[in-house]
């Protein structure tokens, strides 16, 4: 149970979707938010089989009650409860509110289900993230095994967890879902993927790597962010007088949930992979603190043939850039690509993020210590 952190989540007052990858604490945290709701679990049989042959069933349940809030917990399993939910709110405006929760939004457009027609705003849900953590903060320990709420409550089984959690999802979310026909196609590009969480997505390389078709691999990579499991981080191009990429890069959502689908979740990190988990941490904590703080922007990175800008978040038509290393002591070359971002005024501002103790400056470059970057970013100050 993740009762003992303090959610920064904030409960919309009126009918939403709540979308999250497994175990992040959707379920514990509805349940705390709205203690005296009506609850349809469609991870247990008993609820998911008779709603399942009927969908006109929930109706009668909700209306034996005179109002409140009604939540559908894994609503993407019976996606036509949607155009019941859709009648009720039509027929009784705000009498009943739904919370709806789910870990494949993607899944549900994909079918052309009844989204509620703009009667339902959408909040993400995300691993634990610093402003939760309080006196629990531990880098190393966060780049080792990630933030997700159990791996947390219970650090002695914290290997074993997130080694099951790679077999639960291919179980749960991928078999039972029928996502994908042949399972262990899907596992061995699951492992190689995850080898290459943070790099430009390259899908003939892939392939290849897992010996697995490019169609596949396509299908493969959908499903990952169907479920949330991953995400695109698209390619920031301003139009320098340079070869800039175009593709996106591919994260996972947990640095322990990629370490333990590369089976290194009982080693310790390595040089060679500090960076790109300190990466894959701090665009969790960026994406993390838009959806919980409610403020606009895009991410993305910047790349061409001879550098690379970490993440560019766009708000407004102006960008700003960060540069994560995971270096001790911060070198003036580390910011050289934002200086001609900057120069070009392809980006407004510009930060650093290492792993020193001192906040420092660059040229026109503010250089953060981690946890003071993120006590700015949890005050909205990148906003």
């Amino acid at each position: 149970m993740d009762t003992m952190y303090a959610r920064a989540a904030k409960l919309p007052k009126y009918s939403f979707f709540l979308f999250g990858p497994r175990g992040t604490g959707k379920t514990t945290w509805l349940r705390e938010q709205l203690p005296e709701a009506l609850w349809f679990n469609l991870l247990l049989d008993r609820e998911f089989l008779p709603l399942l042959s009927d969908a006109g069933l929930i109706r009668e349940r909700i209306l034996a009650r005179e109002k409140g809030w009604v939540v559908i917990d894994e609503v993407q399993k019976i996606p036509s409860l949607l155009n019941e939910v859709h009648d009720l709110m039509s027929l009784y405006g705000n009498r009943y509110q739904f919370a709806l929760s789910g870990s494949s939004a993607r899944k549900l457009r994909r079918m052309e289900t009844n989204l509620l027609a703009g009667r339902a705003i959408e909040r993400k849900f995300f691993p634990l993230v610093y402003s939760e953590l309080d006196d629990d903060y531990d880098l190393e320990h966060i780049l080792s095994r990630g933030t997700l709420p159990v791996v947390l409550n219970e650090p002695g089984m914290a290997a074993e967890i997130l080694e099951s959690y790679a077999s639960t999802y291919l179980k749960e979310e991928i078999q039972q879902e029928a996502l994908v026909k042949n399972l262990d196609s899907f596992a061995r590009f699951l492992r190689v993927a995850a080898q290459l969480n943070g790099s430009v997505l390259d899908i003939t390389n892939i392939a290849r790597e897992c010996n697995v078709g490019r169609k596949s691999v396509e299908r493969y990579v959908d499903t990952l962010i169907d479920t949330l499991v991953a995400f695109r981080l698209p390619a920031f191009q301003p139009r320098l007088k340079v070869k800039e990429r175009a593709r996106p890069k591919l994260y996972f959502f947990d640095c322990g949930v990629v370490r333990a689908l590369t089976g290194r979740t009982r080693v310790k990190v390595s040089d060679e992979e500090r960076g790109t988990l300190l990466e894959t941490y701090l665009i969790h904590e960026l994406r993390a603190s838009q959806s919980y703080l409610n403020t606009a922007g895009e991410l993305s990175y910047y790349g061409s043939e001879r550098s690379e800008v970490d993440v560019i978040l766009t708000v407004n038509g102006e960008s700003i850039a960060f540069e994560i290393k995971a270096a001790a002591r911060w070198r003036p070359e580390f910011g050289a690509t934002m200086h001609e971002l900057l120069e070009a005024r392809k980006v407004r501002r510009a930060y650093g993020i290492y792993r020193g103790n001192e906040r420092l400056k660059s040229g026109e470059i503010t250089v953060f210590p981690i946890r003071e970057f993120l006590e700015r970013l949890w005050k909205g100050e990148f906003a």
